[in-house]
């Protein structure tokens, strides 16, 4: 009997060894992204992830913050590739030869939110205007304060307003954070923001359709929002995965996901519109 236990712990170990070897040949490969709060909070990369790992066996893992944050990511090499929505910072990115082969991939758009009763009184008007009430007014307005895409297009805005950067006034909240954290101290405060539509929705969901704060500006062509995917550039960082961050943006702009995109609703609502050239 014990030749046979002997035997048969044998018989398992061999078996064992060559399926371990096969399983870890078998890894799946890791993309690391960084990326935007708002991809995140809206849920669309949960959504994507799983379809990515079935149609090209790649499993995504993200870090989720401002644009500005994602693009230093980039710069240190810390990812393989970034989805921000910044332009202007994701030109720089690309000029200064951080990223390559930038590829526009989907929008939505910015929103101006308050309470219903509007006490500054900007409901319909153009998007400066409303700012520079704001402004005139002394209204409570939170701002992510963080670099992030949506900082920078609030910043255009104050600007092209005719007002310049809000810094110490009391009115003017700094949060520091992301979006959803923004949006819930700016109703706090029974003040305004601007948010990208996406999370504006879902922050209109989780409040069961009856939020604080609702969108009282939208609508300017100015406040379009629009998203790029960046590879980063493996002559400045060796480590990084290009091949994969390829792939991944090859698929992203594929019409099979660009769809995939467009079907993504939260209580039938399209939160991102596909625009992959």
């Amino acid at each position: 009997m014990k030749k046979t236990g002997r035997f048969s712990v044998i018989l398992v170990f061999a078996l064992v060894v060559p399926l371990f070897a096969i399983s870890a040949h078998a890894e799946v490969p890791v993309l690391m992204m960084a990326t935007t709060t708002s991809t995140d909070n809206t849920g669309l990369l949960d959504y994507l992830a799983p379809i990515l790992l079935e149609d090209e066996g790649i499993e995504l893992q993200w870090v989720s913050v401002g644009t500005g944050a994602a693009l230093q990511h980039g710069r240190d090499g810390n990812v393989d590739v970034v989805l921000t929505h910044d332009p202007e910072a994701e030109k720089s990115f690309v000029d200064e030869e951080f990223g390559v082969e930038p590829r526009e991939i989907m929008y939505n758009d910015f929103v101006v939110i308050g309470p219903d009763a509007d006490p500054a009184g900007i409901r319909g008007m153009a998007v400066n205007e409303a700012f520079a009430k704001i402004a005139s007014e002394s209204a409570p307005f939170a701002s992510r304060a963080d670099q992030s895409g949506t900082h920078m297009a609030e910043l255009r805005i104050w600007r092209a307003g005719g007002v310049d950067e809000p810094d110490r006034e009391t009115w003017y909240i700094q949060t520091g954070q992301g979006m959803l954290q923004t949006i819930t101290l700016a109703g706090e405060r029974e003040g305004y923001s601007l948010a990208d539509r996406g999370t504006y929705i879902t922050y209109e969901v989780n409040h069961g359709g009856n939020p604080p704060l609702v969108i009282v500006v939208e609508g300017d062509e100015s406040l379009r929002n629009q998203y790029s995917v960046i590879p980063v550039n493996p002559a400045k960082h060796g480590s990084v995965n290009f091949e994969l961050a390829k792939r991944f943006s090859d698929w992203l702009a594929s019409p099979k996901v660009q769809q995939d995109i467009a079907n993504f609703t939260m209580e039938g609502k399209q939160l991102f519109f596909p625009n992959a050239d």
